[in-house]
């Protein structure tokens, strides 16, 4: 009889690879659980900081950079340009005294180079029962076969805090370029006023507040600026106030009449009646009087 021989068995190997089959793969669902869990904590944290530091409106637009200007490769586009680029004109009241009109924001910036900048407070937030907060653009929609299309309106002031002071109107898609539109034209629309002290309380000779009441109007709001003495303030709404700041009024007492929630045309009043220091004529024995500086 032949011999058996002893062949190595495959049973061992197969329960091996039985054993190795049987293992469970893990479930996408148990592997993703960790990365779920650790995404949910960095939200968690990223809303906590949005909580406790919340960024208004302003702060955002103040950390976008702005341009800044180059007078070396500026190509004036007007012959008064190209007087303030080769220095013949180094004064804006030159400019200005004269009723010469700019038409270039680069004259303003180079012949007033610590002009400051704001926006004013012209809109409002949507809110329940129309209480939203005040914001710095007023927002709009166009209805189409589209969709809603918005846009966004606001006033930029601008000022040197001695006597010049402009206010321009911009309107655009996005808030951004609503705000150059403004500012640019606030530097095209610069004007000077006078300051004097012009209230029989005070007997001061300094330029704190305005020589003589005036009066200007828009639509239906009507803003009367009369002098104040020293000390009194600006007791006028907020943005005429930030407006008399930037041209350099300390001191000031108002009387508006009308609609004056409509924001824009305050605004406008505001600025009609500080053109009317400029357009008034004053005679030369009151100029002692009323301490105008011109």
């Amino acid at each position: 009889m032949p011999k058996k021989t002893n062949k190595p068995s495959s049973q061992p190997q197969e329960k091996t690879d039985k054993k190795i089959d049987n293992v469970a793969p893990e479930s996408p669902a148990s592997a993703g659980t960790e990365s779920a869990a650790v995404n949910l904590e960095v939200a968690e944290e990223a809303l906590v900081e949005v909580l406790v530091t919340p960024e208004t409106e302003e702060e955002i637009l103040k950390k976008i950079p702005k341009k800044q200007f180059d007078t070396e490769n500026w190509k004036p586009k007007t012959a008064l340009g190209a007087k303030v680029k080769r220095g013949e004109i180094t004064d804006i009241d030159a400019i200005l005294d004269e009723g010469q009109q700019i038409l270039e924001p680069e004259i303003t910036e180079i012949l007033l180079p610590n002009v400051e900048s704001d926006l004013l407070l012209v809109g409002q937030s949507k809110g329940k029962f129309g209480g939203g907060a005040r914001r710095v653009f007023r927002q709009t929609q166009k209805k189409t076969m589209e969709g809603n299309k918005p846009s966004f309106a606001t006033y930029a002031v601008l000022g040197d805090r001695r006597g010049h002071v402009g206010v321009g109107y911009g309107k655009s898609r996005e808030t951004v370029p609503a705000r150059e539109k403004a500012t640019r034209n606030a530097k095209l629309g610069i004007t000077k006023i006078r300051r004097g002290c012009g209230s029989w309380q005070c007997s001061c000779k300094e330029a704190h507040s305005i020589p003589f009441m005036v009066e200007g109007k828009c639509g239906s709001v009507i803003v009367r600026l009369i002098p104040a003495p020293k000390g009194t303030g600006l007791i006028t709404p907020s943005e005429v106030a930030k407006i008399l700041q930037f041209a350099g009024i300390e001191d000031v007492w108002s009387k508006t009449f009308g609609k004056t929630s409509s924001r824009f045309n305050l605004v406008i009043a505001t600025m009609e009646a500080l053109k009317q220091l400029m357009t008034t004529k004053v005679q030369s024995r009151d100029i002692e009087t009323l301490n105008i500086k011109q």
